[in-house]
């Protein structure tokens, strides 16, 4: 199956992402709120470490890093909210902005390190896309206001979503989602509003000695139906499975327990 992004568009909709999300920053905006689906920070932080992401990821690839810099940054934020919305709003798009000509300037194909297996800008550009989509989900909560996500933005975050977290990798990680793997246990995601051709079935397989997952619509353990943005934000941990419009079959105990171990943070 072709893939639904390219290296470009990915570069491109970090941008556009990091706009939606400046936007929403009014000036009568409130930073103060604490962000539902990231506890520890408030909104002001949120859009902080997102901003400072970019600006990280553009150091690695402008430099070549073979190692990680500091992320510092990234990690400890102010919690101040006295800075003016527009202002946040402007250094974050400055800041994704830096990221995407950074990466078109290195390429797909440049060799730097990244901290899982790729060793390409083509990794963080996939990645920070959908970063920065998932941390602007992150902010309509925080401002109870509603989010939206074209399809084709919609099916490559999910299709990485899976591919990262069935790496082997993630074991050495996270060894408790080991515990996932079991006979008969599998899991099917499906799309309600798109198209035939968008083939938006996920099926997630856990009766091997791996995580393993494949674009296909087949019997399972426990199946989940809703709209595409929604069973994004299920997944990634930003909606509850027992809300509205989710519709839940067979094992939901297994769903919980899946989701509760493969969280994105």
């Amino acid at each position: 199956m072709p893939p639904a992004m390219d290296y470009d568009s990915h570069c491109t909709e970090i941008v556009t992402q990091s706009l939606l999300l400046g936007s929403a920053l009014t000036e009568d905006a409130d930073l103060s709120p604490v962000v539902p689906s990231c506890p520890d920070w408030n909104l002001a932080q949120l859009v902080r470490h997102l901003g400072e992401a970019h600006r990280w990821v553009a150091e690695v690839v402008r430099t070549r890093a073979t190692a990680p810099p500091p992320d510092t940054a990234l990690r400890v934020l102010s919690r101040d909210t006295t800075e003016p919305p527009a202002a946040l709003a402007g250094w974050l798009i400055d800041g994704a902005e830096l990221l995407a000509a950074t990466l078109r300037t290195a390429g797909p194909e440049a060799r730097i390190w990244t901290p899982l297996p790729s060793g390409s800008p083509r990794f963080f550009a996939r990645r920070m896309c959908h970063e920065t989509v998932i941390h602007r989900a992150d902010a309509t909560l925080a401002l109870n206001t509603d989010f939206s996500v074209t399809q084709p933005v919609a099916l490559d975050a999910l299709d990485e979503w899976m591919e990262l977290g069935s790496l082997p990798e993630m074991f050495d990680y996270h060894p408790d989602r080991r515990a996932l793997l079991a006979p008969g246990r599998t899991l099917h995601f499906h799309a309600t509003d798109t198209p035939p051709e968008a083939a938006a079935d996920w099926l997630v397989d856990l009766t091997g000695d791996a995580l393993a997952w494949r674009r296909a619509k087949e019997p399972a353990a426990v199946s989940v139906s809703a709209p595409l943005t929604d069973l994004l934000l299920l997944i990634y941990g930003r909606r509850s499975s027992d809300q509205e419009p989710f519709t839940v079959t067979g094992d939901a105990d297994l769903l919980e327990f899946w989701l509760s171990l493969v969280n994105f943070e």
